[in-house]
């Protein structure tokens, strides 16, 4: 199937109805599926800086909503149901038949870590991937990223609450760190680098790290 311009797709899961948003790639070579975390949707700066620039560069970016944002609920469900509404709507990324990345923040990475191998993803981009419930470093949540079994690249701000870069084990996985950011890549205003340039560090980190998948 080809996606020429940006489409909104429905698409009806065992966890309720999900809502796709197509960014389609120029010449595109894989599929980019991206899940929002728990406390927020597809509109995060993240999601938003790789939807708007990776295109350009060969990637189609599809935004996936749970189906509890699209039902307009405020919290989100056990991981098993996100599992599911993930799940459920695998068949429609993986339509148009190229490649396809399994990725998200935070909730939505580890999402994409534990389904990725399962689902057939062709890799795993985790990103703001909630290592530790913050202040909470012995309930770690390593094994998720461990286990992948894909190609997996973690992008995480330094001071990330959720785990910082260095709080991170030895595994067969990439690291781009963005310095100074919190749980959604915000800087604080003291950080001698601005919020664009370290939304363009995380854009041209994935976008090398992708380039180096086909």
């Amino acid at each position: 199937m080809t996606k020429d311009v940006t489409q909104y797709e429905t698409v009806a899961t065992d966890a309720g109805e999900a809502r796709i948003t197509w960014h389609p790639g120029k010449r595109p070579w894989a599929v980019l599926a991206l899940g929002h975390g728990a406390g927020g949707g597809v509109e995060a700066r993240d999601l938003r800086a790789l939807a708007d620039a990776l295109p350009a560069r060969g990637v189609t970016v599809a935004l996936v909503e749970q189906p509890w944002r699209v039902a307009g609920k405020k919290v989100a469900p056990a991981p098993k149901t996100l599992d599911t509404g993930w799940r459920g709507v695998w068949p429609a990324l993986a339509e148009p038949g190229l490649p396809v990345i399994a990725g998200g923040r935070s909730a939505g990475a580890r999402v994409a870590c534990r389904t990725g191998r399962e689902l057939g993803a062709h890799a795993v981009l985790a990103l703001s991937f909630p290592l530790h419930p913050p202040g909470r470093p012995e309930r770690s949540r390593a094994d998720e990223l461990l286990g992948t079994g894909l190609p997996t690249l973690v992008v995480q701000g330094g001071n990330d609450p959720f785990g910082r870069p260095e709080e991170y084990p030895e595994g067969p996985y990439a690291l781009v760190e963005i310095p100074h950011g919190d749980h959604g890549f915000a800087l604080p205003k003291r950080a001698p680098l601005g919020q664009e340039e370290a939304l363009g560090l995380l854009v041209d980190g994935v976008a090398e790290w992708i380039s180096g998948l086909r």
